[in-house]
């Protein structure tokens, strides 16, 4: 085993498991609606690049996790991860051959469809809905992709540039 597949062995989870910490960091409260999904962020990257290795099975793990830590309904994140592997896995021969620019409006769609489901699931449950401050969140994360793409690239490639 080379030095270049065990390293790239652990960029998978510890890119994971740094988009979790990202997550809890706390935030201004002025913030907090703009914080950008980044589980969901990271797990796009790897569903989209080593299909593989990250499916529904691990979107549904990172959910369940991403639960737990937030302290949210216990499968309400697993299930918005497992919608948006899905979707991502249903167009992953398209959006692998966009350029970056695409693949951001893409991705911000799907966070976009994320924010719909989490407004459901807090519809349903008899919450009240999302401010509408909520609703940037997606555009932020549309920002984030192209730079968190070439840098989760160049790490799973080992690439030094």
């Amino acid at each position: 085993m080379s030095a270049r597949d065990r390293l790239g062995g652990w960029v998978l989870p510890l890119s994971l498991l740094l988009a979790l910490l990202l997550g809890l960091l706390p935030l201004h409260a002025q913030l907090q609606p703009l914080r950008p999904y980044w589980v969901a962020l990271v797990l796009a990257y790897w569903v989209i690049e080593t299909p593989s290795r990250a499916g529904l099975g691990l979107a549904f793990a990172c959910g369940l996790i991403a639960d737990l830590a937030y302290g949210s309904l216990l499968g309400e994140q697993a299930l918005r991860l497992v919608i948006m592997a899905f979707i991502l896995q249903r167009f992953r021969a398209r959006l692998r051959f966009f350029p970056l620019s695409q693949q951001a409006l893409a991705i911000g769609a799907l966070l976009l469809n994320d924010r719909i489901v989490d407004a459901a699931v807090n519809l349903a449950l008899g919450q009240p809905l999302l401010p509408w401050e909520y609703w940037w969140a997606p555009l932020l994360g549309m920002a984030l992709w192209p730079p968190l793409f070439l840098l989760l690239d160049a790490l799973r490639l080992g690439r030094r540039d």
